[in-house]
């Protein structure tokens, strides 16, 4: 599938909450659709889960008369709960994720010491997309790219014209992703960036969040021209060496995301909540000292 062979059209909804970017990827009304990245509502201070996030995206696709195929996951997220049971319950389709999702399962499951039943198999999901696999969203194509360094189970996926690139890109004021998450790496990032900059200069790139300045507005679409011309971290003409110091160096500045612990244990359910005990009720687990 060549990029610019299709342009699709992309519907994306910011949620302020987490500054993260759900996308409605379809081919006009009464199509098909993927949604990408849908984001479930949490109060850290109460533990509760809200859906305000998840029903506007509800709403877009019904204006539309759009049906959705496919619930698709970047990455097992860090900074949000993944709404995808959610939007699946509501509108179906199927939940997926990169294959390596499965490296991630299988950290946290010590981390978090979950229970002894939880599969590493990444069962939970749906299906489980390899590197450059090819799928269908009705009469739109899509194309699975594997960008591991955020994460090691990052993807981003491609429409035509349009990726959506995760947390691997930012907009080009912003730069790049961390890499100090576990099985995050810095040098595998900088791999990842050139093999999204290599693709044609007018692709289009969608962010998953953006953490735009002071001075400017809230934006999440880009160009590979415009980010190998512009972007902080890894325009043309830094080298690996460069980045990957860079890299190093911010990340030992950052804290962790606020909604880190609750959202992976979550994320690498497909977003389904962990088991109920036996009173009724479902606990996220708080690993005291270890991250």
């Amino acid at each position: 599938m060549k990029p610019g062979a299709i342009s699709p059209q992309v519907h994306g909804l910011f949620d302020p909450a987490t500054w993260t970017v759900t996308y409605v990827v379809h081919n006009g009304p009464g199509s098909a659709c993927a949604v990408i990245d849908p984001v479930l509502d949490y109060d850290p201070k109460a533990g509760r889960t809200g859906h305000a996030s998840a029903d506007r995206v509800i709403a877009y696709v019904r204006a539309q008369n759009l049906q959705v195929e496919w619930i698709l996951e970047t990455h097992a997220h860090a900074d949000h709960l993944s709404a995808a049971p959610y939007i699946k319950a509501q509108l179906g389709g199927q939940i997926a994720i990169g294959d390596h999702i499965t490296a991630v399962q299988k950290v946290f499951k010590g981390i978090f010491n979950l229970e002894p039943g939880f599969k590493l198999d990444g069962s939970q999901f749906d299906h489980l997309f390899k590197d450059d696999e090819q799928f269908q969203v009705g009469e739109l194509s899509g194309r699975i790219l594997y960008v591991p360094g955020h994460t090691p189970a990052c993807v981003a996926y491609q429409f035509g014209d349009a990726v959506f690139v995760g947390d691997t890109l930012f907009m080009p004021d912003v730069g790049t992703a961390r890499c100090d998450f576990p099985g995050g790496d810095a040098k595998t990032l900088y791999a990842s960036t050139r093999k999204l900059l290599s693709l044609p200069p007018e692709t289009r790139l969608f962010m998953c969040h953006d953490y735009p300045p002071i001075d400017r507005e809230v934006a999440f679409e880009t160009t590979v021209a415009e980010q190998r011309a512009r972007n902080i971290h890894v325009h043309d003409g830094v080298s690996e060496e460069e980045f990957v110091a860079m890299r190093e160096r911010r990340d030992a500045t950052l804290e962790l995301p606020v909604l880190i612990l609750p959202s992976v244990q979550i994320n690498i359910r497909a977003g389904q909540l962990p088991p109920a005990e036996e009173n009724g009720i479902a606990y996220a687990k708080i690993p005291l000292n270890v991250l």
